[in-house]
């Protein structure tokens, strides 16, 4: 991993569960397909460095569909048609901030920004959600977002479902803002999500800091 986080997570690598986690997943591969690519299970740390990470946005699984996952929570490639809960996402940016949203559904954009789009388990087994979680991914992204927390500047985190607001108790909101809601899948997005401006409320709290808002308009 070669980026500013490597020797911020590098005791990691030398822990048991990691080279179990490891074995696990290329067992996997070797029987079955895996997403997403080898190439791309960092891609979030390779994208956003940790000197520029300024909002935390936490997904639970990589797409489990084909040519879906590219390593980034909520985000797919371009030419995938974009999925539900980035559709709740893209209605909320407009609903939120006027943004009209693009044909596609990549976020790296924001990525380059500074906003780190962390699944909290980093791989799947096709056309099976879930199949990777507890196998030791959760310890290892539970690492990343202390190492965000320990970060000395304000830093907004997203938490969206139940999964992911769990994870505020790692954060120190004395210094850091979290915004949490309810999951922008079509099963609970209506249940607090849309409606929440999530990303005008992080703006606000990263201006209200001193920092950079987020562009959060996309390329289309």
């Amino acid at each position: 991993m070669k980026t500013d986080w490597n020797p911020i997570l590098a005791a990691e690598f030398d822990k048991p569960y990691w080279s179990d986690l490891q074995q696990f997943v290329y067992d996997e591969r070797t029987s079955h397909h895996v997403y997403p690519p080898h190439e791309e299970v960092f891609a979030a740390l390779h994208l956003t460095p940790y000197d520029s990470v300024k909002v935390l946005i936490l997904g639970q699984d990589p797409y489990h569909g084909p040519e879906q996952a590219h390593g980034l929570c909520f985000s797919v490639r371009r030419g995938v048609a974009v999925p539900p809960s980035l559709q709740n996402i893209y209605k909320e940016l407009e609903s939120d901030l006027g943004i009209h949203p693009p044909e596609h559904g990549n976020l790296e954009a924001w990525a380059g920004q500074g906003v780190l789009l962390l699944n909290a388990s980093l791989t799947v087994r096709a056309h099976k959600a879930a199949s990777h979680q507890g196998k030791g991914w959760e310890t290892f992204t539970d690492e990343v977002i202390r190492a965000v927390d320990a970060k000395p500047e304000r830093v907004v985190f997203l938490l969206w479902g139940a999964s992911a607001r769990k994870k505020k108790a790692f954060v120190d909101t004395s210094r850091h803002v979290v915004i949490e809601s309810p999951h922008p899948s079509p099963l609970s997005a209506h249940r607090g999500f849309l409606g929440s401006r999530p990303f005008s409320r992080a703006n606000a709290a990263l201006e209200e800091a001193g920092r950079e808002p987020v562009d959060w308009r996309l390329p289309g």
